[in-house]
């Protein structure tokens, strides 16, 4: 569970950093957390905790196998990319994050032009999964 909550407070400060935390994003975070059976009043409360912390909180993963560090990778470029405008802030937190995952940075860019913004829309995720494999550290 920690590592799940590690995963969400990335979420979190991802939609942060630019400086806007719309709607949609929220809305995303609070599907993949209960889909993970997380409370609804503990993301509520990691949301406020992120928007009163000055500065983002230094992340740490320990012990995932690969298919866990590709679901994280895959729903942060997703999150990046659900409001439909990509800041160069995003893409630099998400290569910081694929890093703390084992990734080589790059993966971000390959994999997340067949990752869509739309969560109805599945992308094709074993040869996703066999792409990020690549860029594994």
């Amino acid at each position: 569970m920690d590592n799940f909550k590690s995963h969400m407070r990335s979420l979190v400060q991802l939609a942060m950093s630019d400086h806007s935390f719309s709607d949609i994003e929220k809305m995303l975070i609070f599907s993949i957390g209960k889909a993970h059976m997380m409370p609804e009043e503990e993301i509520e409360e990691l949301i406020t905790e992120n928007i009163n912390q000055k500065g983002n909180v230094e992340i740490t993963f320990s012990a995932l196998s690969f298919d866990e560090k590709f679901e994280y990778l895959y729903n942060i470029i997703q999150l990046m990319k659900i409001d439909s405008k990509v800041f160069l802030s995003e893409i630099k937190y998400c290569e910081q994050l694929a890093e703390k995952l084992g990734f080589d940075k790059k993966v971000v860019k390959k994999i997340s032009a067949r990752i869509y913004s739309d969560p109805g829309i599945t992308a094709d995720r074993e040869s996703l999964k066999k792409e990020a494999k690549k860029f594994e550290k």
